[in-house]
């Protein structure tokens, strides 16, 4: 998968310049390989230990030199110029401090990765929602925004890190992501850090990036990976007092 990835990346982006930054934590699958034979231009950081989400994506953001960074899961794809989209976007909107495009299954299907922030119920329901009664809960589906068909491009309280392209001047502002969360949802904290600063979060529905969302967490109900995830959200909810909201509503 991420050899397709950044084969798309060269074949569709078009009209900006670019870098890419790979952070490989601790692989064992020969991903180090293969990115230095098949992309050598890749900037590649091959960590000795799984550092988790935030700290790995923090070593690639200091070293950073464009005006927007983006982060991109390695179960993705580019089908069409949707980089060029969002810097465009990025560059009409100045009050955009983050913004994400749609993502797709491979069949097309319409993933739902932008969100409202969630109480304490929706953060659990989360980890639950492989149960039926818990998909179509009614927290579940608010937190999600499952009613909303994705079709017109507005503001969102966050969108998840597997599309996140963020404004340089926001990680001057209120830093970069919060290493204590080692996988999820930082994410969702770094987007509330944002609207708590004055910058505003958009969903861009003019463009689209494939996304297999091999999801880990999914694979086993207690991994140690699940219970990571567990523990990262219950850092998040004391982080702000049990309330993750910016106290407004979208």
């Amino acid at each position: 998968m991420l050899h397709d990835l950044l084969r798309s990346i060269y074949e569709w982006t078009e009209g900006i310049s670019f870098e890419i930054i790979l952070i490989d934590n601790s692989s064992h699958d020969g991903t180090v390989e293969m990115a230095k034979e098949s992309f050598p231009d890749v900037h590649l950081i091959e960590n000795r230990m799984n550092r988790g989400v935030a700290a790995a994506r923090n070593q690639g953001f200091h070293i950073a030199k464009g005006r927007y960074v983006l982060t991109l899961d390695a179960d993705m794809l580019l089908r069409e110029n949707a980089l060029r989209v969002m810097v465009d976007f990025m560059d009409e909107h100045s009050d955009a401090g983050i913004c994400g495009c749609k993502l797709i299954s491979l069949d097309g299907e319409i993933q739902l990765n932008s969100r409202r922030f969630p109480n304490v119920r929706a953060l659990l329901f989360r980890r639950l929602d492989f149960l039926p009664f818990i998909q179509n809960s009614k927290i579940l589906r608010y937190h999600e925004m499952a009613d909303w068909n994705r079709a017109d491009t507005r503001q969102v309280d966050y969108l998840i890190g597997a599309c996140q392209m963020i404004r340089a001047e926001v990680q001057k502002d209120i830093g970069l992501l919060d290493e204590n969360i080692f996988y999820g949802p930082e994410d969702l904290d770094y987007c509330l850090r944002a609207w708590r600063a004055g910058w505003k979060v958009y969903y861009i529905a003019t463009t689209s990036i494939v996304h297999y969302e091999q999801r880990i967490t999914k694979k086993k109900a207690f991994s140690k990976l699940t219970l990571l995830h567990l523990k990262g959200i219950y850092y998040l909810l004391r982080k702000y007092k049990w309330r993750v909201s910016p106290n407004r509503t979208l």
